[in-house]
């Protein structure tokens, strides 16, 4: 499996991440985002012509978008049939709605960041009022779950590719000018993940307490 990186974005981040979960061996291709634009050239354009990242190559197939990646993966390489759960109709339609949601957070959190660290030109206080919107609305269902006795976005006791979807934007929002300081049960559930069993970070992402 290839996959076509950029260290910096988080949807290329949650590829990495659920595939350190699955313990899935991958190579990476690292391209050139900022400042060369190498995602508009034309070869990359022939893989997506979108001009996004990521981007991955399995057995011949090759699959753009990150929640559709991750949903590809979970339901070919996840023995568990945890994280995509087939099985559970009700399940895997929560997780369809998050995932939905998690393109939400890339079209906020990840916009504000864009013009904050990469300099992109758009409204970054419609980005951040968006963001702070989506976190509020997150915020408090988490909040509700945990009072179920829940963890995780979706119902059930185990994460699932929801989760994984949503987390790299929201962790990585203060550097988008977005403070999660008023979001408690966000900043906990950011915790939970950090503790699943083959967790790595990048460049914003630290690893959590060793105490649990």
């Amino acid at each position: 499996m290839k996959l076509y990186d950029y260290e910096l974005s988080g949807n290329c981040y949650k590829i990495r991440l659920f595939l350190s979960i699955l313990n899935k061996s991958f190579e990476t291709q690292t391209v050139d985002f900022y400042p060369g634009q190498e995602h508009k050239s034309p070869p990359m354009l022939a893989l997506n012509p979108l001009g996004q990242l990521p981007i991955i190559e399995d057995e011949g197939k090759v699959l753009r978008d990150a929640q559709a990646i991750l949903t590809y993966l979970a339901a070919k390489y996840d023995e568990t049939g945890e994280w995509y759960p087939l099985q559970d109709p009700d399940r895997l339609g929560e997780v369809a709605q998050w995932l939905a949601f998690a393109d939400g957070i890339t079209g906020t959190a990840s916009a504000a960041r864009l013009h904050d660290g990469l300099f992109y030109d758009l409204d970054v206080e419609a980005a951040r009022a968006g963001a702070h919107r989506l976190f509020r609305i997150l915020d408090e269902h988490l909040w509700f779950a945990e009072q179920a006795g829940q963890s995780w976005i979706c119902s059930g006791n185990h994460p699932t590719i929801a989760d994984i979807a949503c987390f790299p934007y929201v962790i990585l929002s203060e550097e988008g000018g977005i403070s999660r300081q008023d979001y408690p049960a966000i900043r906990r559930w950011c915790d939970r993940v950090k503790r699943i069993k083959g967790f790595i970070g990048m460049s914003g992402v630290f690893p959590t307490s060793a105490a649990a």
